[in-house]
């Protein structure tokens, strides 16, 4: 018996629904990155991009347990000097539901072109509405 080696041509990319409504925010996260690295399928290689497609809905109703929505921050940099901005979870997560998620997902991605290509693959929505219909999406169940 030997190894076959996934190659980059030939890899199969489907389509998954994560639905995070009432759900803690770093579980869907985690299988939102599992998912787009391709850690499920049989043929994972570390090497290669061989993740599917992800959508992840009803962001604005995902759990921060805890007490992390009053204690974390999010932190970011304008560019000038001393300009360094935090936002508090509470409020990020009223504001701009979509981009807590999309930064828990980076956070568990590698930061490597594999990792830039599959979080392009990433796909987040606030509310349980999205524009995918046309590709199935399967339903992911954790």
């Amino acid at each position: 018996m030997s190894t076959t080696m996934p190659k980059a041509g030939q890899v199969e990319r489907n389509w998954y629904v994560i639905d995070a409504a009432g759900k803690p925010l770093g579980r869907v996260a985690a299988q939102a990155a599992v998912l787009l690295r391709g850690k499920h399928k049989p043929t994972f290689a570390p090497h290669v991009d061989c993740g599917d497609h992800v959508i992840v809905i009803n962001c604005k109703d995902v759990v921060l347990t805890g007490g992390k929505a009053e204690k974390k921050y999010y932190y970011h940099h304008t560019g000038y000097i001393g300009h360094l901005k935090a936002v508090r979870y509470d409020t990020l997560m009223r504001t701009k539901p979509e981009l807590a998620m999309q930064l828990a997902v980076k956070g568990m991605i590698p930061s490597s072109s594999i990792g830039r290509d599959a979080l392009s693959r990433l796909r987040v929505y606030a509310g349980a509405e999205h524009k995918h219909a046309a590709q199935k999406p399967a339903e992911w169940n954790f």
